[in-house]
């Protein structure tokens, strides 16, 4: 069984349908990408497997391990092996670097302050922060602050990282450097779901590619078919308007 399984979810924002029967696999270690027009669902996927929107049908199974999004128990259990990092950082201002990484260690897991303060220094200086411990979100630049929210996500040591579009708020001189942070969590061997729009990087990093189109899973492979041979005529209409140009 895949470390990750996704078996006919569904979600719904009231009576709309935002995902409908979607069915995927990830295998630990595995970088998976979610791309397809906007409103296509991928954002609504990640959102949904960490119990922000209820599904209405379907199962998320991690490891061997159903999560009973009904259940706050199960639901906190597979919060534990999930994290996700926004588009947008969502840093707390008044609280420098450092503290906006162990906030969460010290305060939903409980550990000793003293004990994460390093851990966090280490994850600051994984993300090319080393010297940023001190600074406040606002002495930092939006590339600064995402991978700031990169690695608060790692210091809840997430068996899974969620990464929904997190350089598209950036200006894009500074798209790179997050990338290059994403690039060396996949050398570290991070499982990783991963909605993008930087077909580019997508094809560089990523092992599967999920294409998403009506808030359903249309094709799915490795790079080198979703992006040069694709199978299904709705993505070789998105390849030609998308990819390439």
């Amino acid at each position: 069984m895949a470390f990750l399984t996704v078996e006919g979810l569904s979600a719904s924002y009231g009576k709309v349908p935002v995902l409908n029967n979607v069915s995927l696999s990830i295998e630990r270690g595995e970088i998976a990408a979610l791309i397809g027009p906007s409103g296509s669902g991928k954002s609504t996927l990640l959102r949904t497997l960490v119990g922000l929107l209820r599904p209405t049908a379907g199962r998320v199974t991690i490891e061997n391990d159903v999560v009973d999004y009904k259940s706050q128990a199960s639901l906190r259990s597979a919060r534990d092996r999930f994290a996700i990092v926004f588009q947008q950082y969502n840093l707390f201002q008044n609280m420098t670097a450092l503290r906006n990484v162990t906030i969460a260690p010290t305060i939903v897991k409980k550990r000793k302050r003293s004990e994460v303060n390093g851990r966090a220094a280490e994850l600051l200086a994984k993300v090319g922060l080393a010297d940023k411990l001190g600074a406040y979100p606002d002495e930092l630049s939006g590339g600064q602050q995402q991978r700031v929210a990169i690695a608060r996500a790692l210091a809840l040591q997430p068996d899974i990282l969620l990464l929904d579009e997190v350089t598209s708020a950036l200006d894009p001189e500074l798209v790179n450097e997050v990338l290059d942070t994403v690039r060396l969590l996949a050398a570290d061997g991070m499982t990783m779901l991963i909605v993008s729009h930087e077909m580019g990087f997508v094809r560089e990093v990523a092992s599967k590619v999920v294409f998403m189109d009506a808030g359903q899973v249309v094709e799915a492979g490795p790079p080198a078919q979703i992006f040069d041979a694709p199978e299904t005529d709705r993505l070789r209409e998105f390849s030609a308007k998308i990819i390439r140009h």
